[in-house]
């Protein structure tokens, strides 16, 4: 349901600014994103765990606070987020 440390590391690398970034708001966006479909995976297997369900919809709404953010900040590093994420279609 979480991701690994490896997996956070390589988001990490890969959304940076530089080599002592690991909090931005596209590292976090990311991370959540990541973080979202492996929960929704999870989910799809047991539709029972409403715990999980809560902590789901938790973490969209952060994400979509963070987007809205990213959105009025950087416009540009706004869309290339999307696009790499695959979110909106």
């Amino acid at each position: 349901m979480s991701i690994t440390k490896q997996e956070k590391a390589k988001l990490i690398k890969e959304f940076a600014k530089d080599k002592k970034d690991t909090g931005s708001t596209k590292i976090q966006i990311a991370v959540l994103t990541t973080r979202i479909k492996n929960l929704t995976e999870h989910l799809k297997l047991r539709k029972k765990d409403f715990d999980c369900e809560l902590s789901l919809v938790k973490m969209v709404n952060r994400r979509k606070k963070l987007l809205a953010y990213l959105k009025r900040k950087d416009e540009t590093g706004y869309s290339e987020l999307i696009k790499k994420l695959g979110l909106r279609k």
